[in-house]
């Protein structure tokens, strides 16, 4: 679908805005196959078809699978994120199709709506509020000195393993309160669990004969046992206890539903916080620096005038959409964008289309560190599902990137920059990156 004249992995702005410009008939639009989602053109191609010729398309699917909506105008998503009642997150929130006996064992706070889904989101929400976030600034801020000393002392070396695949699950241990040594071991669930279609990461790839064996673990991965029973062990440990951290949080407060957590509650509750804890803001360190190396003129900005990074901290979660969609399903016939959408049907919103909306953002396409009224759909529209974690991995991003720009005097791409196999998480592999101090 990529241009010969247009490299298939863009290093420069030109390029990518280049690679952008070439019409994609809707006949070769398939939000479902992975293979298009592997060169940071393709799936935005796909996504401006769509908004331009058919905004709520019925995409079909391979057995076992069935079918979806794709959703891709902002306004549409955000109907659609808000309306609880009529598009329910209880029949799962990622493509894969689950019967009940698999929602009763697997469901987590995502797929959960109303009342439960409120206490259970209550029992951690203040651990993610503005003053216990602002109270991790001066950890935040010497983790990240750290952590970009080591990295930046190698000269050459891959950003995404030295700095945005370890800052942020050194931020999560703190929040679990488990030692830096298991570290690494969390971001391995963490690649095996979300890159469940991606052959570099999964044990076992979705949709495949062997993935049957563990159709009752999330995202179908052998790891979530091993995740279950690191988070058990914690949580024998933590019980009865005083502690301030997640797990004895989850372990010893009681939602005010008055219902406590289920053991099974707690397995994927703790899965959720090893996999979500450290997924959005990695891709988006990722994408951010990344799009900094494809556009120097925006590095040269944020260089000149630091206090400009703060709002740049939106342009890089809408420039980066770390998550490509969500799901929900109809609970009843609808209408939306003149088509007729059934109850049972899969409807899918997707992020990162509505984040390149043209209707919202003037010159979608330009990344521009100084854009105003930025309103990306990158943690939800107005949403019950907002995310819990969205002014933490602010708080990340900014500091990050507060640190890293005063510390360089140049940044070059030294290598291909390799991208998770998926439709569902944005992700960049690795970033191999030289640098020369400042």
């Amino acid at each position: 679908m990529t241009s010969p004249t247009v490299p298939a992995h863009p290093t420069t702005g030109a390029e990518l805005r280049a690679a952008l410009a070439e019409p994609l008939p809707l006949d070769q639009v398939d939000l479902a196959d992975l293979d298009n989602f592997a060169d940071g053109v393709t799936p935005w191609r796909m996504f401006h078809t769509l908004r331009h010729e058919e905004p709520v398309h019925w995409q079909p699917e391979e057995a076992p699978n069935s079918g979806f909506w794709s959703i891709t105008h902002h306004a549409d998503i955000a109907r659609v994120d808000r309306d609880a009642e009529t598009f329910t997150s209880t029949r799962f929130v990622n493509l894969e199709e689950v019967d009940d006996d698999q929602i009763k064992k697997r469901a987590s706070i995502l797929e959960m709506d109303g009342v439960r889904h409120r206490a259970l989101r209550s029992v951690i929400q203040r651990q993610f509020g503005a003053n216990v976030i602002s109270s991790y600034s001066d950890f935040l801020r010497g983790l990240t000195a750290r952590t970009l000393d080591a990295a930046l002392a190698k000269g050459t070396f891959d950003f995404v393993k030295e700095v945005s695949a370890d800052f942020p699950i050194n931020v999560l241990a703190r929040l679990l309160d488990v030692p830096p040594e298991d570290n690494q071991q969390l971001i391995d669930w963490g690649n095996r669990i979300i890159g469940n279609t991606d052959p570099d990461y999964a044990d076992v790839l979705l949709n495949t004969e062997e993935s049957e064996k563990y159709r009752d673990l999330p995202f179908r991965s052998p790891a979530s046992i091993e995740v279950f029973e690191y988070g058990r062990a914690l949580a024998r440990e933590r019980r009865g206890g005083d502690g301030t951290d997640l797990v004895s949080q989850l372990v010893n407060a009681t939602p005010r539903d008055g219902v406590p957590l289920s053991a099974q509650d707690f397995d994927n509750y703790f899965l959720l916080l090893v996999v979500a804890g450290n997924e959005t803001t990695r891709h988006t360190i990722s994408h951010s620096l990344l799009a900094l190396l494809q556009h120097p003129e925006q590095l040269a900005r944020l260089k000149d005038d630091p206090s400009l990074i703060p709002g740049a901290v939106e342009e890089f979660l809408r420039w980066a959409s770390p998550l490509y969609h969500f799901r929900r399903t109809a609970t009843r016939e609808v209408e939306l964008g003149g088509k007729r959408i059934k109850e049972g049907d899969k409807v899918v919103m997707w992020f990162a289309s509505g984040n390149r909306d043209e209707k919202v953002f003037g010159n979608p396409y330009d990344f521009d560190v100084t854009r105003q009224n930025n309103d990306h759909v990158t943690f939800g529209k107005g949403s019950p599902h907002l995310c819990l974690g969205n002014l933490l991995a602010r708080t990340e991003i900014r500091i990050m990137f507060e640190e890293l720009i005063p510390r360089i005097a140049d940044i070059r791409l030294a290598g291909d920059i390799p991208r998770v196999r998926s439709n569902f998480v944005n992700g960049i592999k690795k970033l191999p990156v030289e640098v020369t101090l400042a």
